[in-house]
């Protein structure tokens, strides 16, 4: 919920239901994969506004993800999500996490 709105404090219980009764259909045409949402709840403006958030938050990422390691890309997400209490500057690495691992030798 903090992607869908980060400035504010929602509850799980009364806001997780907002995004979750959609009714999603995936379409695959020229290459692309669409995800169409419909929404059949009271207040269905704001879940579109919600998921228009998100999904532009993603379509940004997407853009970029291919130059961004896994943890880039997580550190990105947290950043976001966590907008309000880290004022626009992303997590730096920390030093409980164990380093990533390094790819297979074929």
């Amino acid at each position: 919920m903090r992607l869908a709105d980060p400035d504010r404090h929602r509850e799980a219980i009364t806001s997780r239901p907002l995004l979750l009764r959609g009714v999603a259909r995936q379409t695959h045409h020229a290459g692309q994969t669409r995800l169409t949402v419909t929404s059949h709840h009271a207040r269905r403006e704001a879940v579109a506004a919600a998921l228009r958030r998100i999904a532009g938050f993603f379509r940004d990422l997407a853009r970029s993800a291919e130059q961004l390691s896994a943890e880039d890309r997580w550190r990105r997400i947290l950043a976001e999500a966590l907008k309000k209490y880290l004022h626009g500057r992303e997590p730096g690495r920390q030093p409980w996490l164990p380093p990533p691992r390094a790819a297979p030798a074929c």
